[in-house]
């Protein structure tokens, strides 16, 4: 086993969540700890799909093997059914979450996507250079649980509502999915009237700080704005894998695919 190949004890958890090995028509699949720890090589690398080291197989393989399991949903089927698991042990903590924003930036090989506009590929122009922004929330113990990607010059705050409808816990008994969690919390950029009514619509409690220029009701718990960083630490555990720190993908729907996959790694 390399540095950075799934551990015994991770692929015991994430076998039973894979396709068959061998399908019902067809040819068998490729060893799929093998591919799989080649798509982990590139994420946690950046390297291009052709520098893959052979021990993983040919490139085009495990190239083609993220590509397709994209396009049928199958990593974002992995990491819900790993948060269901999670939710049933109790260990997906429903009482906080936090949602900050992040820019990425992107490298000069994302652009010249063939199908769409840069808007649509979430690509733009902020301070940052050629970018994307990755809207995050994540559970009260830091794991990830939803993300929106935009372009990078977009604010925190028109995303808010949609990253809140986001991420859907299903229950592996009886009961309906589970979304909304007991509080938010957030910085100034997701302040307003329209989030706090959204908010408070849903019976979400918050603890978001205000603007200055902001007429100010009702008390301000500084010791949970605190643990803010929680989300910011998991940011930063997101980015330790250099296929996210940096975009190399044209197409947005491949780059938050590569965020699914590091969000499952951070789930096992």
């Amino acid at each position: 086993m390399q540095r950075g190949d799934l551990s015994n004890e991770q692929w015991d958890n994430l076998k039973p969540l894979l396709p068959p090995q061998k399908p019902h028509t067809g040819k068998p699949n490729h060893d799929h700890r093998q591919m799989i720890n080649g798509i982990l090589w590139i994420l946690r690398t950046g390297a291009p799909w052709r520098d893959l080291p052979a021990r993983y197989g040919k490139w085009g393989s495990v190239a083609t093997r993220f590509y397709r399991w994209q396009k049928k949903g199958i990593w974002d089927e992995i990491l819900k059914k790993l948060q269901a698991i999670a939710d049933n042990k109790g260990e997906l903590d429903w009482t906080i979450h936090y949602v900050d924003g992040t820019v990425i930036r992107a490298h000069l090989h994302a652009a010249g996507g063939k199908k769409n506009g840069a808007e649509e590929e979430k690509l733009g122009r902020s301070r940052g250079g050629f970018s994307s922004k990755i809207h995050l929330r994540c559970e009260g113990t830091g794991k990830p649980l939803a993300f929106i990607l935009s372009p990078g010059q977009r604010s925190e705050s028109i995303f808010l509502e949609q990253l809140m409808e986001t991420g859907a816990v299903k229950r592996l008994g009886r009961g309906r999915p589970r979304i909304r969690p007991e509080r938010l919390v957030g910085d100034k950029g997701y302040t307003g009237r329209r989030i706090r009514s959204y908010l408070r619509r849903r019976g979400i409690r918050l603890t978001i700080p205000r603007l200055s220029n902001e007429s100010r009701h009702g008390p301000f718990n500084r010791e949970i704005d605190r643990k803010r960083n929680i989300v910011e630490r998991c940011i930063n555990r997101l980015k330790q894998f250099r296929r996210i720190a940096t975009r190399s993908e044209k197409l947005a729907v491949n780059y938050g695919a590569m965020i699914t996959i590091a969000s499952i790694l951070l789930w096992l």
